[in-house]
C-alpha cells in the first residue's frame, strides 16, 4: 500500500481495525513468548493499539513503528504520558519510559536503531501489506530482530471475496514467509463474530514462530 492510503485512512478518521480494547488472543497466548519484565518487545505498524499498554503493563520494553504521526501523538495521548521527540534523518522517536515509537517508514529501521529485541508481536503487520510488499517485509522483520520468536495475528477468508486490507493470511503464507526460519505453532484460529467487516466469513488465527 502506498504512505498515501494509510494517512488518508487516519485523517478521515477510517480506523476500523482499531480495537478498543487489547486483542483478547494477546491476552491468551502471551505466556506462550515466555518473556520476563525487562525485556524488549517490537510492534510493527502499531496505529495507536491498545496493546501497548498491555504490554507496558506486564513490565515490557515496547519498541514499535507507525507510519502516521496522528496515531503516534494519539497513542502517547491516550496513554497519558509526554513523547520526547528526536529527528533522525527520515524518521522521528518519540520516547517515554519504557516505550519508543519510531514515526515514519517501517523500511527506514535499522537494527542500530531499534536496539536488542527479544520478541515480536505482530497484530496488524503482515495483514496490512499487499502481496508483493509482504516477502520484503517479512526479510526486513527478520534481519531487524535477528529472528526472534515472533506472536503473529492474521485473518483467515477467501481473498477473491473482498479487497484488502485487511488481507487474508493462511497457513500456507504463514509457512511460504517464515518456514526455512522458525518453527511454526498455530496456537489458536477463531471464527470472526459477525464477519469479516459485519460481511464475510473469516477466522482470526495465532500463530507463535520459535
Amino acid at each position: 500500500m502506498q504512505a498515501s492510503f494509510w494517512h488518508s485512512k487516519w485523517d478521515k478518521g477510517e480506523i476500523g481495525f482499531h480495537l478498543d480494547q487489547a486483542n483478547p488472543l494477546l491476552l491468551k497466548h502471551f505466556d506462550s513468548l515466555a518473556l520476563t519484565k525487562g525485556q524488549t518487545i517490537f510492534v510493527p505498524l502499531c496505529g495507536k493499539t491498545k496493546d501497548i499498554a498491555w504490554l507496558l503493563a506486564q513490565g515490557l520494553n515496547v519498541v514499535a513503528v507507525e507510519l502516521n504521526k496522528t496515531a503516534v501523538e494519539a497513542l502517547f495521548s491516550e496513554l497519558n504520558v509526554t513523547a520526547q521527540i528526536t529527528q533522525l534523518d527520515e524518521l522521528n522517536l518519540y520516547k517515554a519510559k519504557q516505550l519508543s515509537v519510531f514515526q515514519g517508514d517501517f523500511f527506514n529501521l535499522s537494527s542500530e536503531l531499534i536496539g536488542k529485541i527479544d520478541a515480536v508481536y505482530d497484530r496488524a503487520a503482515l495483514i496490512a501489506l499487499p502481496i508483493e510488499m509482504r516477502i520484503k517485509y517479512t526479510q526486513q522483520i527478520m534481519q531487524l530482530t535477528n529472528k526472534v520468536k515472533q506472536l503473529i495475528i492474521c485473518v483467515e477468508y477467501q481473498q477473491a471475496e473482498m479487497q484488502g486490507p485487511p488481507f487474508a493470511i493462511h497457513a500456507e503464507d504463514i509457512s511460504a514467509y517464515y518456514a526455512k526460519s522458525y518453527q511454526l505453532n498455530l496456537l489458536e484460529s477463531i471464527k470472526v463474530e459477525g464477519g469479516l467487516k459485519g460481511k464475510l466469513a473469516a477466522n482470526e488465527s495465532i500463530w507463535l514462530l520459535s
